[in-house]
């Protein structure tokens, strides 16, 4: 009877408690982004230590208050602080909803840009969690703390992402280049390089990045090209009274440091070269072969940036934001290169390589905010990269050519000293308007690429072993098989885009949104090249190998008939002009189109509390157009080719929340993948050792021709699945685990022809290829401070894939043919593992001193780099593992002081191709012009200062 007494007294008190208790909810927005929700403010009840803070949505909620009158205090870092009274009334709920604005706040004060929130990761892991899509994201603050210093690096970071070692190519779930989109604030960015679809991502420094996603499910706003995902790049803008912050560092890599630094003569610090406006023969004329001092091999880095807002009477607001930057980076690398297909065709046991690479970077910002509902903002970017090598093959005298004249088992040797340059312009006027039940969301782009390889130089030696002795009256001589063994190369890339973009989302209902909209894109390439090649009359001996402008000179130019020791021919000459010693027309050309517009669907339902249905379509046309003009094909060599078609594109999205935290998704849609203008035009590129070209076969069949194995197609028809789980645990902490399926009908591969050059073209090689795939992510916080904030936290995503495509035994074009022997295969490019895992310590009990330590690893394991022909095996890409450290120090607010150590494992970056011999290391034309190679440890050090 006690017992029940006392159950009933409990009650009473609960009862009565609740009767005199009332509760408080609202919306914070962002006055600076058009009204958007407003995350991670602080709601607190003036006086007391009763607070909360606003979630993804904006939404904050306060239960339990007696009731009384109240000071409800909102707050966000950057932003007005504003006090709100308010009555709690018992029993009841009361709603305040609160637009925060840009803080007007004295100048003294520490001025943090309004875009932390959208940097920070626990946004990035809100808005993974509040995605219509299944995507993920990294933030400029992760970015950071990782040490990652551009977009390439970041996506790496993200499960099953890995990045090719040499090169800037990024494999998302096993699929490359050709099946990736890239686009900044949702507008399509260009190419920077022939020979691929997609702008180099570290092309862009963390300066310019707020965050980077990856949409690995396909939604009805991206271009029907998809497979294995799209990378936007959302760039930083600003809302705020002021900041300038500017950085300084250096670091060394442990390879190049104390190298006798060489590069291109005519090519400057900063990575611009200024003959483009001279005639290729002009400057063949007038500057030599040798190479020039390039200074001790130090990288420095230093940039700035800034922003500043006005606000006027009538509410409006305009805002800029500036970045630039410059960074130079030495590399040393010394391996092999061996050109064999089913014999060995050349080979440097022993060569080396410089490359002085740079990378400048300016962006800047207008954000004009005409009222609470609408801004238009207009984003410029440039960025010019170059790359600086000089290479030299088989630097111990014993390299070996079958088709050497005066010895084939040694002395054969080659200089390759070659420099590109890249100029992007990329200009974006975008807008976002928020009408009753309206939100239009716009913008138009131009991109424009000028992709520079001037004046290649390329010589090759024999006897070179007598150039080591130390014999005055042995000297190496000239490899002169042909004129073009020793050439000048020229080569030109203008890539030009407009493109543009339009939403118009309707509130049909509170759970329903409407989607329609349309993007589009016209792009245009024109690429041309010459060659000069050098016939060499007198061929006694060379006195000095690193002396050649004393040969080449004007002097001894053969003029008139035996006056000279060499003479310079061309392929294609102008009409009644000689091919020697004469200027000459383009050697190759080709000039691509591709037009694509497109007009989609899809509704957002929300079915109840727990159910998200988005299905969606997207009706869009093709035309794509190559016409070219290439010496390898002789009289074929002058033609074009297109393919045009209208596709209907469906897609499923589903997401069920489980709970408030977990979240089960599943994606389902049909997709393309079109070919590239480098995998279709046929001109050969040729490098030391590899030679790599297009195949105009892919655009499907040509009236007069019957193709055998190869289907009447110009796209490949991509089905794909995907199911994810979820669980946000806190703001900061995940774990998900996923499967994905894709069918791909008409797979491209790269395949290494079975003739005796062994160039590398693409070819459609199957019916069919699958790729089967699980992934899996966590971060997890190990300590945390007594405010929530992780000191040691740690994360890891793991990728496991199993790809298999079946193979025609022949494929026989108008143009190329090529055979296999297996009847199936791996996909090119695809790792079976991918592993990043990094680990986090940021002790927070000092006062004005901040420090942040992070060891990152990552790792892909073995994959095709390019399938084998005939009796060739196939050429692959070993995997390589990766391991930094970064250590950040923030002495008070304005001042850090930064070091890192990157590639501590110092792996071989190597590629080998499978014989019945056994493994023999390679070259490839995806990587660099050496193989078996250590990239060094980078140790640096970095000052920044916030003003």
């Amino acid at each position: 009877m006690k017992k029940f007494i006392l159950l009933l007294t409990l009650l009473a008190t609960v009862f009565s408690y609740a009767q005199n208790t009332g509760s408080v909810v609202g919306k914070l927005t962002d006055k600076e982004y058009n009204n958007e929700p407003l995350a991670f403010a602080n709601v607190l009840i003036k006086g007391t230590t009763k607070g909360t803070t606003s979630d993804f949505d904006g939404l904050y909620g306060l239960e339990n208050i007696e009731a009384g009158n109240y000071t409800l205090e909102f707050s966000f870092v950057g932003y007005e602080t504003q006090e709100i009274p308010v009555a709690i009334v018992a029993g009841k709920v009361t709603e305040v909803n609160v637009p925060m604005g840009a803080s007007a706040a004295s100048l003294d004060e520490v001025v943090i840009t309004t875009t932390t929130k959208r940097e920070s990761e626990e946004a990035v892991l809100l808005d993974q969690k509040k995605a219509v899509e299944i995507k993920q994201s990294i933030g400029a603050v992760e970015l950071e703390r990782k040490g990652v210093s551009d977009a390439a690096g970041a996506v790496a970071k993200i499960s099953g992402v890995s990045k090719q070692e040499g090169s800037s190519n990024v494999y998302v779930r096993g699929l490359g280049d050709r099946y990736l989109n890239t686009t900044m604030n949702g507008l399509s960015l260009p190419s920077n390089d022939v020979s691929k679809k997609n702008i180099d991502l570290d092309l862009f420094s963390s300066d310019v990045i707020e965050n980077v996603s990856i949409s690995k499910a396909y939604s009805s706003k991206f271009y029907g090209d998809f497979a294995a995902g799209n990378v936007d790049i959302t760039s930083k803008d600003y809302s705020g009274k002021g900041f300038f912050n500017f950085g300084v560092g250096s670091s060394i890599n442990t390879n190049a440091i104390g190298k006798d630094f060489v590069r291109s003569e005519g090519t400057g610090h900063f990575g611009f070269y200024n003959r483009y406006a001279h005639d290729p023969f002009a400057v063949v004329l007038s500057h030599g072969f040798d190479p020039v001092d390039a200074g001790t091999p130090i990288n420095t880095n230093f940039g700035g940036s800034f922003g500043k807002s006005f606000t006027f009477e009538n509410g409006s607001k305009l805002s800029f934001y500036g970045t630039g930057s410059f960074e130079n980076d030495f590399q040393y690398r010394k391996g092999s290169n061996v050109d064999y297909t089913n014999v060995e065709k050349k080979a440097f046991e022993e060569a080396e390589e410089f490359e002085y690479g740079t990378t400048t970077t300016a962006m800047a910002s207008i954000i004009y905010r005409i009222d609470d509902s609408n801004t238009i903002k207009f984003n410029s970017l440039f960025v010019n990269s170059s790359s600086d090598k000089v290479g030299y093959f088989g630097i111990d005298g014993k390299g070996r050519n079958r088709d050497a004249i005066a010895n084939t088992d040694e002395g054969f040797f080659q200089q390759n000293i070659q420099f590109n340059e890249n100029l992007i312009y990329v200009n974006q006027l975008t807008g976002t308007h928020k009408l009753d039940k309206f939100d239009v969301d716009w913008g138009f782009g131009h991109n424009f690429v000028n992709a520079h390889e001037p004046d290649r130089k390329r010589l090759s030696f024999e006897n070179y072993q007598f150039a080591l002795d130390d014999d005055p009256n042995t000297n190496p001589i000239f490899y002169s098989n042909v004129d073009f063994d020793n050439q000048r190369y020229f080569q030109d890339i203008q890539d030009e885009e407009f493109n543009g973009r339009l939403n118009l989302a309707y509130k049909a209902t509170e759970n329903i949104k409407l989607n329609f909209g349309y993007n589009g894109r016209s792009k245009e390439r024109r690429f041309n090249n010459v060659r000069y090649g050098y016939d060499i009359l007198d061929n006694s001996g060379i006195a000095d190998v690193n002396n050649l402008n004393d040969f080449f000179t004007l002097d001894n130019l053969n003029l008139t008939s035996n006056e000279g020791t060499y003479e310079i021919k061309v392929i294609n000459a102008y009409p009644n002009l000689s091919n020697t010693n004469r200027p000459g027309l383009d050697e190759n050309t080709y000039k691509g189109k591709l037009d694509i517009y497109a007009g989609y669907f899809n509704a957002e339902m929300n079915l109840g509390e727990k159910w998200l249905v988005v299905p969606g379509l997207r009706v869009e046309s093709f035309d794509q157009y190559i016409e070219y003009d290439v010496i390898n094909l002789g009289v074929n060599g002058n033609d074009n080719i297109s393919a045009s078609d209208v596709l209907f594109l469906p897609s499923l999205s589903l997401k069920y929340a489980l709970n408030e935290d977990q979240n089960l998704r599943f994606s389902g849609s049909q997709t393309i993948s079109l070919p590239e203008f480098k995998e279709v035009a046929p001109f050969v590129y040729e490098s030391v050792s590899q030679r790599i070209g297009g195949n105009p076969d892919l655009l499907g069949q040509k009236d007069g021709f019957n193709y055998t194995n190869v289907k009447d197609v110009s796209y490949s028809k991509i089905l794909n699945l995907d199911l994810k789980y979820e669980w946000f645990i806190t703001k900061s902490e995940l774990l998900s685990v996923g499967a994905f399926y894709k069918q791909i009908e008409d797979p491209i591969n790269q395949v290494v022809a079975f003739d005796a050059t062994g160039t590398q073209r693409f070819f459609r090689t199957g019916d069919k290829a699958q790729i089967f795939g699980i992934e899996a992510e966590v971060r997890k916080n190990i300590i945390v401070n007594e405010d929530d904030k992780p000191e040691l936290s740690f994360g890891f995503n793991a990728t496991y894939m199993h790809t298999e495509q079946d193979l025609y035994s022949d494929i026989v074009g108008s143009n190329f043919n090529v055979s296999f022997i297996k009847d199936k295969e791996e996909l090119q490019g695809a790792s079976p593992l991918i592993l990043n895992a990094d680990i986090s310590y940021s002790p927070t009990s000092f006062e004005n001193y901040k420090p942040l330590a992070t060891l990152a690893f990552s790792y892909f394991s073995d994959r095709i780099d390019a399938l084998g022909s005939g009796q060739l095996g196939n050429v692959i890409e070993k995997g390589v593992p990766t391991l930094d450290f970064i250590l950040k120090n923030k002495l008070g607010e304005k001042f850090e002081i930064n070091f890192s150590a990157q590639n501590l494992l110092n792996p071989n970056v190597t590629y080998i191709r499978e014989t019945t011999q056994g493994d023999i290391v390679v070259t490839s034309p995806n990587g660099k012009d050496v193989s078996d190679y250590k990239k060094g440890m980078n140790l640096g050090l970095q000052l920044k200062y916030k003003f």
